[in-house]
């Protein structure tokens, strides 16, 4: 198999990963060319690192949901048993300081000041089905790892969720602040925490509004590998590089426990409907809550592309 042209291609800061460039023929072009969304290939690890490059607001905007769905069809059609070798997939953030924010709450407010509750429930459907392939590896014998060097709020925490494995910086934060303007996480965080906290554990987190530092998710069992600030990408190679000899039993017992876990793409629909139903009884006030949200989100998208 040709391995092409290598090429040092810089990740994070002063930190640069040796990556194969886009001549494996199995690999369809196209997932090099996503807008919003960094794809590169090591071939000596087997890993394709992602990194979501947002043009505006590191949220789960309608265009970043379209990159997502169009990086989980593409990976298959050229990675996976008789095609290139992926063992590891890895998805993290170039915004400064943030992973994601999660929901689209611009979006958000204008569907629900509509009273579009079809435009709502169609959004949350988009983001079930992407965690759902997600949860199931693409049906690929690998393992998914979450790089978090910044905030995973909302709906990008929910979507962590689904990973094998977190790798967190201790500056990393993590939340769900959904109810602070009257509404819940609609996208896979009821279900997920349920199985990996309990009941009374996950609804303590959910509605308490806190904001949960690495440490904190290390100690909970939700965070696995815990790197100084700066250092996050190098903690994930070492990472990949320690689970080499037990690749295979890490992957079937991450096959077993997701077996276990029992959870069905509906089971998430269900919940993100719920969602929608609750969204729109969210009062004025409510929503100017909201709008400050997105407004502040919209200063911080500017510092970084101004930096």
């Amino acid at each position: 198999m040709d391995s092409g042209i290598s090429q040092a291609i810089p990740l994070s800061g002063d930190e640069e990963l040796l990556v194969e460039s886009v001549k494996h023929a199995a690999i369809p072009d196209g997932l090099f060319e996503l807008n919003e969304l960094d794809v590169l290939y090591d071939d000596r690890t087997a890993a394709l690192w992602t990194f979501m490059n947002p043009e505006g607001r590191p949220s789960f905007t309608p265009p970043m949901l379209h990159d997502f769905e169009r990086w989980q069809e593409l990976i298959p059609t050229g990675f996976g048993e008789g095609k290139v070798p992926l063992r590891y997939l890895i998805l993290g953030s170039r915004a400064q300081d943030v992973f994601c924010f999660g929901g689209d709450l611009a979006l958000f407010e204008q569907l629900i000041r509509n009273r579009d509750r079809e435009g709502l429930v169609q959004y949350g459907h988009r983001c079930c089905a992407i965690l759902d392939r997600n949860i199931k590896n693409l049906d690929i014998p690998m393992l998914t790892i979450g790089l978090v060097q910044g905030a995973a709020l909302g709906g990008g925490f929910e979507a962590l969720l689904s990973f094998d494995f977190i790798v967190a910086e201790r500056t990393a934060t993590f939340g769900l602040p959904e109810i602070m303007f009257g509404l819940f996480p609609g996208m896979g965080a009821h279900a997920l925490l349920y199985r990996k906290l309990g009941s009374a554990r996950a609804e303590q987190f959910i509605l308490s509004n806190e904001t949960y530092t690495a440490e904190q998710m290390f100690e909970l069992g939700l965070v696995h590998e815990l790197a100084e600030p700066g250092d996050g990408i190098n903690a994930c190679k070492q990472f990949i590089k320690n689970s080499e000899r037990r690749h295979a039993g890490l992957v079937g017992s991450r096959k077993a426990m997701k077996h276990a876990w029992n959870l069905k793409l509906g089971e998430l629909n269900k919940i993100t409907e719920m969602w929608a139903d609750t969204a729109l009884e969210l009062r004025e006030q409510d929503l100017k809550v909201m709008n400050r949200l997105v407004a502040a989100q919209g200063r911080l998208a500017e510092r970084i592309a101004a930096a």
